[in-house]
Parts: C-alpha cells; structure tokens; sequence
C-alpha cells in the first residue's frame, strides 16, 4: 500500500512540475524560435546584428540629390513663385502638339476629370455626388489660368487639391496635362 501511496504522490509531482511551467502565451519550448518570434529592423536604425555590415543598405541619399528625369522645379511654392510661373512658356516641342495633347488628355482623365469633369467644367463626378465641393470651371474669367501656373499648381498643389507631382513619371507629363487643361479651357471660352 505504501509503494502505491509513493507512486501516486510521485505521478502528481510530476504532473504538477511539467504543468506548473506552462504559459498560454508562451509555449514552453520552441524548435525554430525565429520562425515564431521575428526580429524587425528599423530601415535607418542601428544595426547590432551585422545584417548591413558596410553600412551599404538602408542609408539616405547623399544631399542635394534630385530623382532621375526631375529637375529642380525653379519657382517656390508661393502666390509670388505662381505669379512668376504664370508667365513661363510649355517647353514641349510645338511640332507635336497633338501628341503631347493625345497624352495631356490620357492623364488628364485618369487624374484630373474625377474633379474637374472631362470638360473642366468643375463638374466632375466627386463634385456631382457632393464629396468635393468649390471646384470652378476653367473657363472662369477671375482664374486667369496659363500653362504656366497650371503646372505649378500641379506641382505643389493649390487649396484642396494636393500635389499631382509623384503621380506623374516625368516633368514632360505634367506639361503635356497642363497644356491639355488650356485646350479644354479655349474650347470652353469658344
């Protein structure tokens, strides 16, 4: 009966040793912890591990770089940095006009028209279903638009409307849509 008595007590010793190490949360032991637990590196953090040894990844751009195909646009982003861009020519090529204008209206309708209506009448469907209100027509006489302030607009952004820059691939782009808003606003004129 003892011999009983002492295996019964040491069978519950042990199942109260291997269960008093238990945690819901955490198994208690784990074959490949890293499957389990992932290590998350900060892209500028410091690095212990030795992931980038040389230092050769995740490091910012040396300064006063600028991304391929962008210059530097040279007015600022204010009325009086508008004012002067008013005043600058298309520099696209007049030769092919009816491309850039083929293009200009291609981006205008995937970006632009979902505002400005496919006409540039300001009525576009986010303006007809009330989600946008105060878009007004090109052909607004008090707006005074130009190619010119069209692209810094789309540059920078204007009020409501934020900067169309990083959509676009290349600077040629923004002056082929800026040039199609000026068709669209003579044929609204006409």
């Amino acid at each position: 009966m003892i011999q009983k008595v002492i295996q019964l007590v040491l069978v519950v010793t042990i199942g109260v040793s291997v269960t008093s190490c238990f945690d819901k949360n955490e198994p208690n032991y784990q074959y490949m912890p890293n499957m389990y637990e992932p290590v998350g590196y900060e892209t500028y953090g410091a690095v212990e591990n030795g992931l980038f040894p040389q230092g050769t990844e995740a490091m910012l751009p040396a300064d006063n770089t600028i991304s391929r195909e962008w210059m530097p646009y040279e007015f600022d982003n204010s009325p009086e940095g508008k004012e002067l861009a008013r005043l600058q020519p298309s520099p696209l090529d007049s030769l092919n006009s009816a491309v850039n204008l083929a293009k200009g209206k291609e981006l205008y309708d995937v970006y632009c028209a979902i505002c400005h209506g496919n006409k540039g009448k300001g009525q576009g469907t986010l303006v007809k279903r009330e989600k946008i209100l105060g878009v007004p027509s090109y052909a607004d006489a008090a707006r005074n638009i130009t190619v010119g302030s069209t692209y810094h607009t789309m540059y920078y952004g204007l009020n409501s409307m934020g900067s169309y820059a990083s959509q676009m691939s290349s600077e040629e782009e923004l002056w082929q849509v800026a040039e199609y808003v000026m068709q669209l606003k003579s044929d609204l004129t006409k």
